[in-house]
């Protein structure tokens, strides 16, 4: 089952800000990410999914980035 970005950091119970800060990146970033209208790099995509525990092959990406 693959599940988004903001389904992964809601269930480790992180917060935007929390979340962004601990990987290094700005909260607009992190929302970006969430929204579809970028997508990670793939050490920040490693980095988020080691934050939310989840393995990266259960991440799904938006389609709508750009």
């Amino acid at each position: 089952m693959q599940i988004s970005l903001k389904a992964a950091r809601v269930n480790a119970n992180m917060t935007q800000k929390v979340a962004a800060q601990k990987i290094g990146v700005g909260q607009s970033t992190l929302i970006s990410w969430e929204c579809g209208k970028t997508a990670p790099k793939a050490p920040q995509l490693v980095a988020l999914c080691k934050i939310y525990n989840v393995a990266i092959d259960e991440i799904f990406l938006s389609e709508k980035s750009s």
